[in-house]
C-alpha cells in the first residue's frame, strides 16, 4: 500500500499547481470514535419530538452508525407522523438548539476517547494529510460535540459529510471527497481516502467506494466484528498515536 500511496502522491502533486501533495484525506466518525456522549442523542430526540409534535416518545430508533436523516425519518414514522422535509427540518432545528444549550455541559456528560486528541493533533500537523468528518450528526451538532472537548481546531468542518445529506453513509463520503477536491485543488482517489469509524456502517461507506476502511473498537462492535465487516485494519482504540499514524498512512 505504501508504494501505491507514493504513486498517488506524485500524481496529485501535478494537479491544480499544488506544491505539497495531500496524499491522505482522513474522514473521521465522531460518536464512539472520537468522543463518548452515549445517551445524549436519545435525550435530545425525546425532547425534540415532544417539543415539535407534542407526542411523547414511545420507541427510540437505533443510532449506531446511522445518519440523522435516517434516524429522524424512522422516529417520525414510528410515532405516526409523515416524515416530510418540513417536519424533519423542524426536528433538526430543535436538536440543534438543544445541543447549543448543552454545549457548556457536554464535556461533563461525556469524554474524549483514549488517544483521540493526540491522533487529531498529529494528523493536523502533517502537510500530507487533510482531515474532516463524515458523521451521522447534523453539521452544527458535530461542531458542538468536538468543540466541547477542544477538538474542533483540528477539523475542517467546511468539507465534511453530514447526516443531513442521506439516509445512508456512502453519499456522505462522496460529498466530503468532492468538497475536499474542490478546496485543495487535488483529486483524492480511492486509495488516498481513509474512513475511520466504530461501526460496520462506517466500514461499508468506505468499501462502497473502494476506499480504505479503518475500524476502531471503542463503540459497541468488537475488533472481530469490525474485521468481519471488511475493515482493512482495526484498532482497539486510538491510544497508540504511532500505530494510528502508521495505519492511516501505510
Amino acid at each position: 500500500m505504501e508504494q501505491k500511496s507514493t504513486c498517488v502522491e506524485k500524481r496529485l502533486g501535478k494537479v491544480g499547481h499544488v506544491r505539497t501533495a495531500k496524499h491522505r484525506l482522513v474522514l473521521w466518525d465522531i460518536d464512539l470514535t472520537l468522543v463518548d456522549l452515549r445517551g445524549t442523542g436519545q435525550a435530545w430526540y425525546t425532547s425534540a419530538l415532544a417539543a415539535v409534535t407534542g407526542i411523547p416518545l414511545s420507541e427510540m430508533p437505533s443510532f449506531g452508525g446511522r445518519t440523522e436523516r435516517a434516524i429522524t425519518s424512522e422516529l417520525l414514522v414510528t410515532h405516526g407522523i409523515e416524515p416530510t422535509e418540513e417536519m424533519i427540518q423542524k426536528i433538526w432545528a430543535e436538536l440543534t438548539e438543544l445541543s447549543l444549550r448543552a454545549l457548556p455541559e457536554l464535556a461533563e456528560r461525556g469524554q474524549v476517547l483514549p488517544g483521540a486528541a493526540a491522533a487529531l493533533a498529529t494528523m493536523a500537523g502533517r502537510d500530507d494529510v487533510v482531515q474532516t468528518v463524515v458523521t451521522g450528526n447534523l453539521p452544527e451538532v458535530a461542531r458542538h460535540k468536538l468543540t466541547a472537548f477542544d477538538l474542533d481546531g483540528h477539523i475542517d468542518f467546511e468539507i465534511g459529510g453530514y447526516g443531513t445529506l442521506s439516509l445512508q453513509r456512502p453519499p456522505m463520503v462522496t460529498h466530503a471527497v468532492e468538497l475536499a477536491t474542490r478546496k485543495h485543488g487535488v483529486e483524492f482517489d480511492q486509495e488516498s481516502v481513509v474512513v475511520i469509524g466504530d461501526t460496520p456502517h462506517d466500514v461499508d461507506a468506505a468499501l462502497h467506494h473502494g476506499m480504505i476502511a479503518i475500524g476502531v473498537a471503542t463503540g459497541t462492535y468488537s475488533v472481530e466484528e469490525l474485521r468481519d465487516s471488511g475493515a482493512h485494519a482495526v484498532l482497539t482504540d486510538l491510544s497508540d498515536t504511532t500505530a494510528v499514524l502508521a495505519t492511516v498512512l501505510g
